[in-house]
């Protein structure tokens, strides 16, 4: 892909945002909070299972394994630049449902509320990274 007139980047730039390494280094990136987490949750099973069920969610162990292979599976296929849209669009949407099970800003207040709001706009900044790897992948076949 090219720069839109008037905003050239120096060759030393363009060669590597058209490199498959910088690729392949955005995507292991920009999935790097799901690829991490899945592990984590892998490593420590059960307490992330218990970690499910503080947030209402049940069974623990079923919601754990869901997450964990999704987060893994998913981060996987954008990294290996395959079926990456539903593999984004599906971390998306997980990374959107988070927001109201373990980030309600709305329902706190102070300090805890502040925390939660400032996560959940990092969560919209992750969708919207998601997104334009969808977008990349799809136009250029070598995101």
């Amino acid at each position: 892909m090219r720069s839109p007139p008037g905003a050239p980047a120096p060759t030393a730039i363009a060669g590597i945002l058209e490199s498959r390494a910088f690729g392949l280094l955005a995507r292991i990136l920009l999935t790097f909070v799901f690829w991490t987490s899945g592990l984590a949750k892998l490593l420590d099973f059960s307490a992330s299972a218990a970690v499910m069920e503080g947030f209402g969610l049940s069974p623990g162990w079923a919601v754990n394994l869901a997450t964990l292979v999704l987060q893994l599976g998913a981060s996987l296929l954008i990294i290996l630049n395959r079926a990456v849209w539903p593999a984004a669009l599906a971390l998306a949407v997980f990374t959107l449902l988070t927001i109201p099970v373990a980030h309600p800003f709305w329902a706190r207040e102070g300090e805890e509320a502040f925390r939660d709001l400032t996560v959940a706009l990092e969560h919209v900044s992750v969708i919207g990274g998601l997104a334009l790897a969808a977008i990349l992948s799809r136009r250029s076949g070598r995101f």
